[in-house]
């Protein structure tokens, strides 16, 4: 009896996120763990101290070569890359073949112009934690 083919699952898909991940905190883990679980393989593109710099008017407390450091860590990430340009977000998809690109709410519509080449899902924030805030709370003010 010749063999019939089964319904086969989807295939795997890889996600891919960016961010500063400046001064890490729980809303950075739990951001890229929900990035994770929409595939089987998450890239994480990392902010340039340059590109941080002309986001947010200010240079990021941890290195670059850190920042990758401690997201390469996370057992839920796959690959980590530098992101040089916000303007490169297209070629970033296309070069790791990536199916969902996830970002934070706060980007709520900016990027849905790569639904063409994959899926966009924004993510809610972690209510009550910023990067921004935690450096003030730090630094005392």
């Amino acid at each position: 009896m010749p063999d019939v083919p089964s319904e086969s699952a989807p295939p795997p898909r890889t996600v891919i996120t960016f961010g500063t991940f400046d001064v890490f905190h729980v809303g950075h883990l739990r951001v890229i763990e929900r990035a994770a679980a929409l595939g089987a393989r998450l890239v994480v593109g990392v902010s340039a101290d340059a590109l941080n710099l002309r986001k947010k008017g200010r240079e990021p407390v941890f290195s670059q070569s850190e920042r990758l450091e401690i997201v390469a860590a996370l057992k839920a990430v796959h690959e980590v890359f530098v992101e040089e340009s916000l303007e490169l977000k297209r070629d970033y998809i296309t070069q790791f073949a990536a199916d969902v690109l996830v970002m934070g709410d706060d980007w709520a519509g900016r990027f849905d112009e790569f639904q063409d080449i994959c899926e966009v899902v924004y993510l809610p924030r972690t209510p009550a934690i910023s990067t921004t805030a935690l450096i003030e709370k730090i630094s005392g003010g």
